[in-house]
């Protein structure tokens, strides 16, 4: 998986906004398949308009324990916002997740401006669940 760093320097050197969507899409090409056995309801983000699963992994319990994510899409262009998402997140701590402006990092990106509105939704949703998962961890002891 690519580090957020890495894609940010890459979406700087791309200018034009049909390249940024290709690369995004090749993002999403090289996630890692989720196993169709965790495609499953418990794990289905709510409020996007794609089918978007998403299970967190964690190493150890409260605010230090280690998140791996797995996650999936039935769309290509939101498989490969996934992937940026989760190359902000992976193998961080609970609390590193919590304290994260997830947000701002993406705005950094450009990608609001250039997402319809239910994408947006669905980029928000997906925050949301990664907080919610994040914070789940970090109050288990």
């Amino acid at each position: 998986m690519r580090s957020f760093d890495d894609i940010a320097a890459d979406f700087e050197f791309l200018d034009d906004w049909e390249d940024r969507y290709r690369y995004i899409i090749e993002l999403g090409r090289e996630l890692p398949a989720l196993p169709e056995e965790e495609h499953t309801e418990e794990n289905r983000v709510h409020g996007c308009v794609s089918q978007v699963w998403l299970k967190v992994v964690p190493e150890g319990a409260g605010p230090g324990a280690r998140l791996h994510f797995m996650a999936d899409s039935d769309a290509l262009i939101v498989r490969g916002l996934v992937a940026i998402l989760l190359s902000m997140v992976e193998g961080r701590t609970a609390q590193e997740v919590l304290d994260m402006d997830i947000r701002g990092q993406l705005e950094a990106l450009g990608l609001q401006e250039h997402l319809t509105q239910q994408r947006a939704n669905g980029l928000a949703s997906m925050i949301e669940r990664l907080k919610r998962e994040a914070r789940k961890v970090a109050e288990a002891a």
